[in-house]
């Protein structure tokens, strides 16, 4: 496991409870699943038996694909999310390494992970393995927290919110693979939400990488506490369908 992989397993792994805390609160991971699979149902021509929730945490997202009547398949790097997550089948393993053979499931949901592995094309290319001919993939990637005119929160506290592969790396490896759409979600969201949601270490580690994580924390908090009034997150998602054979 490389030093970047090891260091984002780690994260999720002292990410559980924080997770859960701001999931509570706001419903955005949940919400994230619903509008991917409705976009991925839109996408398929068939139903989707199975599905393979790549980068499954907790449960949040397995939770609702599995809700739809597939049969649902929890992937993750973090033994300690997938300890908390009793919605899917369970299966620790890497996205780069996806552990089942060709043409597994009808499609593959990175509901909010693809982002976070270093190079999104390897992920994707091993999801167009385990995906049938004709099945679907789903992806959500963030594209950040904007203020009432429209600029990123971040510009004025003069510090970089990034994740280790960006939201256009992330659609780009998708379209290499299969034929896809692709557009944005904007959710009205508060100054408390944005500090809440960089209470997560694993999303601390989007300002504050080098930073054990309970001091990622606190930089972050104290960061983001400047903050004031309502804010909009925005996250773009891509959908794509792999080619039939010739």
């Amino acid at each position: 496991m490389t030093g970047l992989k090891e260091a984002v397993r780690e994260n999720f792994d002292a990410s559980v409870p924080a997770y859960e805390a701001y999931e509570r609160r706001t419903g955005r991971f949940g919400a994230l699943a619903r509008l991917l699979l409705a976009e991925m149902h839109a996408a398929a021509d068939r139903p989707l038996g199975t599905l393979l929730d790549a980068g499954a945490g907790s449960g949040i997202s397995t939770a609702v694909l599995a809700e739809s009547g597939s049969r649902t398949v929890a992937l993750d790097l973090s033994r300690g999310m997938l300890r908390a997550n009793d919605a899917g089948a369970p299966v620790q393993g890497d996205l780069d390494r996806l552990p089942f053979p060709g043409d597994s499931f009808d499609g593959v949901a990175f509901t909010a992970s693809l982002f976070l592995v270093p190079d999104p094309a390897v992920a994707v290319r091993e999801a167009r393995r385990v995906c049938r001919p004709g099945g679907v993939v789903g992806a959500a990637a963030p594209l950040g927290w904007v203020d009432a005119e429209g600029v990123d929160v971040f510009e004025a506290l003069d510090r970089d919110s990034r994740s280790p592969a960006g939201a256009d790396e992330v659609a780009a490896a998708l379209a290499r693979e299969f034929a896809t759409e692709t557009g944005t979600w904007r959710f009205a969201a508060t100054a408390g939400d944005l500090e809440l949601f960089h209470a997560i270490p694993a999303m601390a580690a989007r300002l504050y990488p080098g930073e054990p994580p309970a001091e990622r924390v606190r930089r972050a908090t104290d960061l983001v506490g400047a903050v004031e009034g309502t804010v909009e997150e925005r996250w773009r998602w891509v959908a794509g369908v792999a080619d039939e054979p010739a």
